[in-house]
């Protein structure tokens, strides 16, 4: 799959290295600096390139959006945990239990292509329903961000939702 990061700060550039490890085409852009680019996709050990807004637009299928963008397919995903549990979790992918990653949207089928990434970056995806769930799952962010950054623990936590049947 093509994906193109718009905005390569800490949660952009990991979750695109993330994908270009395991697999994708990634072409990061939107950063303070070219080199920081250059650097992210070297960094990425994949398929990736340092590239414009519009090059990575290009990359995530510009043209087929253009088309359907009044239909846009939007899938909530990735906010519900630290950046700085993405690569522990990728690295780890291969375990029997792995963390849970929330995500929700209207488009069955744009919500297949998100669970198959998060699957990808070491998560289990968990739906948690349609769009309009994202409003519940944005505190759930702000209670995630109070425990890793406030709490004693440190950022590297993330969650496990098991079911009991």
């Amino acid at each position: 799959m093509r994906i193109g990061i718009l905005g390569s700060g800490l949660m952009g550039g990991k979750l695109g290295t993330i994908f270009a490890r395991a697999g994708h085409e990634v072409v990061f852009s939107y950063a303070r600096s070219e080199q920081k680019l250059k650097r992210l996709a070297r960094g990425a050990q994949g398929n990736a390139r340092a590239g414009t807004p519009e090059e990575a637009a290009l990359g995530a299928g510009a043209e087929e959006l253009a088309r359907k963008v009044r239909r846009a397919h939007v899938v909530s995903a990735f906010g519900t945990v630290p950046s700085e549990v993405l690569f522990p979790v990728f690295e780890t992918k291969r375990k029997a239990k792995r963390p849970s990653l929330l995500f929700c949207g209207d488009d069955q089928g744009a919500k297949e292509v998100v669970a198959g990434l998060i699957r990808d970056a070491g998560f289990e995806p968990e739906d948690a329903g349609p769009l309009r769930i994202a409003r519940y799952m944005e505190p759930f962010t702000l209670l995630i961000a109070q425990l890793a950054y406030e709490g004693t623990g440190g950022p590297e936590l993330a969650y496990r939702f098991e079911r009991f049947a």
